[in-house]
């Protein structure tokens, strides 16, 4: 907790001591995979040993210091025990009927059906197994300290159980839809991941010798760190360190705008409809100009550094389209939104759209089609807000920020005062 005059700052569901020991971790073990090659050219195995060893150090922080599985958001209470292996059968039965769920997903879709998964595929062959000799006992001893155990597993289970009179719709609803984000988007970035894991895995870096160099280096690895710890948070998503599913965007607005900046759905629209780049880049513009070059290409960094330090800040609770905690340190405690910001702001300064040698009304257009994207994350921001402020903390949080938030005084402009949070909104 931080204090300014009387204003406190809501606390962090992830504290900034967790985030940096999980970066920490990320990028020792990388280092181990760069230099002793434990898996050889085994880049899921070695994407899985980074993202374990990650996660690992992420939990041993948040348990034994941070006391995450005493918090009350967890809806675990160590006092209360009540043993039953009836439910947890019954939330096992959840947890295979949703994987089964995902899986007739993966089935029944063309997209799934292709060699791009075939990395995912071989990571799920190797988990699975442990996972599903591991659930049974994970829900015994989580189950027996809950005083409200009919959770989404539960719910699920009585679903796949055939006692469907049990079964509440919203609950289970919820539960498929936050297993429907990480069907969706698991695989997305573990492949990137693993991707990046092969390419960052020869990198020479002696051969670095001047700015243009690094600066493509560096750019490309802030991403690959990016993607590396959303992949933790996709993958470890449990009750007894604080970082379960509380609930899931509920919206189709809020899920279209999010889909549609991801593969394979930005194919079928963005570059149809909002393909805003042109053949002239920054560093073509300014290649001629050291200074410059160095100057704008370092902002790029930056905002970049920006937009990874956000996901950081989540330690292992990333997951677009669903709450799983409120985040308020990092860069959060400057704005709501600094992922969303600093990604905008970059793609501006790198596909420069307002530049070129094309007639201005081509400039125009391609400013008025950047400008589009931009409205679709403003958008994605505010169906966010939408959603996460059913959690009062949320609403505390989003309230500091109107009053001490970097940008507060673009409140005073009539248009960003109609879109800034209103308490009065979600009441």
């Amino acid at each position: 907790m931080e204090t300014d005059g009387a204003e406190t700052r809501p606390a962090s569901a992830t504290n900034g001591s967790t985030a940096a020991v999980g970066l920490a971790a990320f990028l020792l073990t990388l280092t181990i995979v760069r230099t002793a090659h434990p898996f050889g050219d085994n880049p899921t195995k070695s994407a899985l040993f980074i993202m374990g060893m990650t996660a690992g150090a992420i939990f041993m922080v948040d348990l034994l210091w941070h006391k995450v599985h005493r918090r009350g958001s967890t809806s675990i209470d160590f006092c209360h025990d009540d043993p039953s292996w009836g439910r947890s059968f019954i939330k096992l039965f959840g947890l295979l009927g949703s994987l089964g769920f995902v899986a007739f997903l993966y089935w029944l879709l063309p997209e799934y059906h292709g060699t791009f998964y075939d990395r995912y595929y071989a990571m799920l062959r190797l988990i699975l197994p442990p996972w599903l000799l591991l659930a049974l006992p994970y829900f015994y001893l989580v189950d027996r300290h809950m005083p409200e155990p009919q959770d989404g597993y539960w719910q699920m289970g009585s679903l796949v159980t055939f006692h469907w009179q049990d079964a509440d719709r919203w609950v289970v609803g919820q539960h498929l839809l936050g297993w429907l984000v990480k069907g969706f988007f698991l695989p997305l970035m573990f492949i990137s991941m693993c991707n990046d894991i092969g390419k960052f895995s020869v990198v020479d870096m002696t051969t670095l010798s001047s700015f243009k160099l690094w600066f493509d280096f560096l750019f490309d690895f802030f991403y690959f760190i990016d993607v590396g710890l959303v992949s933790v948070g996709y993958l470890m998503s449990l009750r007894l360190t604080d970082t379960h599913l509380r609930s899931a965007e509920p919206t189709m607005l809020g899920w279209t705008v999010a889909l549609v900046c991801y593969e394979p759905f930005w194919s079928l629209f963005g570059r149809q409809y909002l393909a805003y780049e042109t053949d002239f880049k920054w560093g073509e513009w300014l290649w001629n100009s050291p200074l410059l070059y160095g100057l704008w290409g370092s902002v790029i960094l930056v905002l970049t550094a920006i937009y990874v330090w956000a996901t950081v800040s989540f330690g292992a609770r990333f997951s677009n389209l669903t709450h799983r905690g409120i985040i308020t340190s990092g860069p959060y405690r400057w704005t709501k939104h600094p992922a969303y910001i600093a990604k905008n702001l970059s793609w501006w300064m790198i596909s420069i759209p307002f530049m070129g040698n094309s007639s201005p009304d081509e400039i125009l257009r391609h400013c008025l089609l950047l400008l589009g994207l931009n409205a679709i994350y403003l958008v994605r921001a505010k169906t966010e807000e939408w959603h996460l402020s059913r959690d009062a903390g949320y609403v505390r949080y989003a309230m500091w920020i109107d009053q001490h938030g970097l940008f507060r005084f673009l409140l005073h402009l009539p248009v960003l005062n109609r879109l800034a949070f209103r308490q009065t909104d979600f009441s």
